[in-house]
């Protein structure tokens, strides 16, 4: 019986560091570019891995996933934490880009993470829209923050900047509105989030570009896909407090700001905000029910293509 190769790629800015789970020779070398990914597709054909795991850099893994992707190779890009907590509990303390291309070849022969499909281009474009949009308003805030204590000599130049950057705020605002429109699945989808007391332009943008798996997956599936299931921490007689953890930080702190919302002007929400409180509930603990509620919905709604019906 053949023996199944598994190849990782550590991925920087100006180079792909990779090796194989049936090598155990030092790391190749290629650039993280157009070049640089033919030849890493020209040993892909040699080795032929069932699957290729790379971190997720900031983006510099972009290129080389989607090259590997359209080639047809099986790639998932996951979490670098995930793969740092694998080393430590194997034992491999020692860090270098030769060596952790080495782990996550292992970690992919081990832990055979998902593999993901590829991000169209217009899904990739919102996406990138709804994070600068983020940006530019904490920009605008720190630079509002400026103003309130800036020198005389410096104010015109703050206030410039703020007005600038509000017109762009306005430009990019407009831009995901137009990508959202071009995609019929995705007016449908934006039409039935926004009807949601609580989740407004903003927070179904970020949905629609961050959550794509939004009412394909179970309810548990999609809790823990955001990172709002809550998971046990009990060991022996001790039972300790459930947490939530990991997940998409992105989306989960705008369904946050969005339940905060909710809470006050979505009758279900409010009255099941209200009952935990009573209950006793910590008001932080109530609110992330809330928002696990929250998500629970939207991805029923989204699902059947359903609107918001208010409680008779």
């Amino acid at each position: 019986m053949a023996t199944l190769c598994y190849l990782g790629i550590d991925v920087s800015k100006a180079t792909l560091e990779w090796a194989t789970s049936l090598d155990s020779r030092g790391a190749h070398s290629v650039g993280n570019d157009e070049t640089g990914w033919a030849e890493l597709l020209t040993h892909c054909d040699e080795a032929q891995p069932t699957l290729i795991v790379l971190e997720a850099t900031g983006g510099y893994e972009i290129g080389v996933a989607t090259a590997l992707t359209v080639a047809g190779w099986s790639v998932a890009v996951i979490n670098p934490r995930q793969v740092r907590d694998f080393a430590k509990a194997a034992g491999l303390l020692a860090k270098t880009d030769a060596l952790d291309a080495h782990v996550l070849a292992l970690f992919a022969a081990r832990m055979q993470p998902t593999p993901r499909p590829l991000v169209d281009d217009l899904q990739a474009d919102l996406s990138a829209l709804v994070t600068r949009r983020r940006q530019m308003v904490d920009m605008l805030t720190a630079e509002r923050h400026r103003l309130a204590q800036a020198r005389p000599a410096v104010r015109a130049s703050v206030k410039a900047h703020i007005h600038w950057l509000e017109a762009r705020l306005r430009d990019t605002e407009g831009d995901i509105t137009t990508r959202i429109h071009q995609s019929p699945i995705w007016r449908v989808r934006d039409q039935v989030l926004r009807s949601v007391p609580g989740i407004g332009p903003n927070t179904s943008a970020r949905l629609l570009a961050s959550l794509p798996e939004l009412g394909r997956l179970t309810p548990r599936q999609i809790a823990k896909l955001v990172g709002v299931a809550p998971l046990n921490d009990d060991s022996g007689m001790r039972h300790g407090y459930r947490a939530i953890w990991g997940g998409r930080a992105a989306v989960r702190q705008t369904l946050y700001m969005a339940t905060l919302v909710a809470v006050r002007h979505n009758p279900v929400l409010a009255t099941f905000y209200q009952r935990l409180r009573l209950a006793g509930k910590p008001p932080k603990v109530a609110l992330i029910a809330a928002m696990h509620k929250l998500l629970i919905i939207v991805n029923a709604m989204v699902k059947t293509e359903t609107a918001w019906v208010a409680p008779a």
